[in-house]
């Protein structure tokens, strides 16, 4: 016998079967809208990696991919290149490699764009060896805004190191614990002639290829303004310094604070950059253990007589050498016999009782320290009348 018809049960079994169907076709919508969005990340980087190759940077894969669906893209690059050439196509400048970028945007904010690097990065001049290697344990940047017009970046790098190469010798030329670059457009500023807001954080850095006094591990904070920027396409940066430069634009220093040991220092100021490509300007520093700089510059043992590297100092005092004193010396001695050695032995405390005379005393940080500008005359440093660095011509 039949059982009766019964409508309310009917009713009662239908959202068993749509709820499913929905979901069914909602996965489905959301799988063809995902994977034409990755399509269209493809066609973006084909665009944006033309424009880049006619503003001078080529960038290569010799693999990519797009992946993370459902709720992200990534993509990856292996193999990654970078070619720099100038004005001209037939012009190559350079050339960069990366072992892979990995970079990740989620579907609902695709202005942030969050990278991962794997290095090393090599730099070597264009059909020649590298000759620079730079690695890390970690890298990641991110991006926020569009290519065109970025609004805010940073860059965050756990044990960077820089390193010289020569054939198949690697040299470390700098170091660090860790390291921090932001910059974000200046409120109330515009993507053509922008201001940059800028911050740098690094932990136990090192350089002492660089210069000397970098040679100790050292701490730095700072923050400040780049003024003078004409856009953010991308350009040789010797270019992008003489446009700096002809447009009377600067570095303004708001905020740093350095600490080497014993010696603290915090300064502020702005430099520009002059006619010949040199930096100009002034920045207003307070030192606690400024004395600390004698012996990481060899100025006391170069009073002395002792043998200071000539490299050393080409970085302190271009054009003298190492034989310069001693013939100095050796001339007191025949102008007045044991005149040469008199000044030796009093030459260290002489250059110390100078270093402890500079400026003004204040404290800072509750220790005695000392106020004074810290100079730059067309790419020289002074400290006073001392000349301790030489910094290069930016174009």
């Amino acid at each position: 016998m039949d059982e009766p018809h019964n409508p309310q049960r009917r009713r009662a079994l239908w959202p068993v079967f749509v709820a499913p169907a929905l979901v069914v076709l909602g996965a489905a919508a959301w799988s063809g809208f995902w994977f034409y969005a990755s399509n269209q990340v493809h066609a973006q980087f084909d665009l944006w990696r033309d424009r880049e190759a006619k503003s001078g940077r080529v960038y290569e894969c010799g693999k990519l991919d797009v992946g993370g669906y459902p709720f992200r893209f990534e993509v990856t690059c292996d193999d990654a290149k970078i070619a720099l050439r100038g004005q001209a196509a037939s012009q190559p400048l350079g050339e960069a490699h990366l072992e892979r970028i990995l970079a990740v945007a989620q579907v609902y904010q695709p202005q942030l764009m969050i990278a991962e690097f794997t290095g090393p990065l090599t730099i070597a001049d264009h059909g020649q060896p590298p000759s620079w290697a730079a690695n890390w344990a970690s890298a990641e940047a991110s991006v926020y805004g569009l290519a065109t017009s970025p609004q805010r970046a940073s860059l965050v790098l756990e044990a960077p190191s820089l390193d010289r190469v020569t054939g198949t010798a690697q040299n470390t030329y700098a170091r660090a614990k860790h390291l921090e670059l932001h910059g974000r457009l200046a409120e109330g500023s515009v993507s053509d002639h922008p201001v940059i807001d800028i911050a740098v954080d690094l932990t136990q850095a090192s350089a002492a290829e660089a210069h000397p006094v970098a040679a100790e591990p050292f701490d730095l904070i700072a923050q400040g303004q780049i003024r003078g920027l004409h856009d953010f396409r991308p350009k040789p940066w010797p270019e992008r310094f003489r446009e700096i430069q002809a447009s009377g634009g600067k570095l303004e220093i708001t905020k740093s604070r350095i600490q080497q040991g014993d010696l603290i220092a915090i300064a502020a100021g702005s430099l520009s950059i002059n006619a010949s490509g040199y930096l100009e300007g002034q920045l207003n520093m307070t030192v606690a253990g400024l004395s600390k700089i004698v012996p990481a510059l060899g100025l006391d043992r170069l009073a002395a007589g002792e043998s200071v590297p000539q490299g050393t100092l080409d970085k302190i005092a271009p054009g003298v050498k190492s034989g310069d004193v001693d013939n100095v010396m050796g001339a007191l001695d025949r102008l007045v016999p044991g005149l040469g050695g008199l000044v030796r032995k009093q030459a260290p405390a002489l250059i110390a009782a100078g270093i402890a005379n500079l400026g003004e005393k204040t404290v800072l940080e509750g220790k005695a320290a000392q106020s004074f500008p810290l100079r730059f005359v067309d790419g020289a440093v002074f400290i006073g009348p001392l000349r301790f660095a030489q910094t290069p011509a930016l174009f």
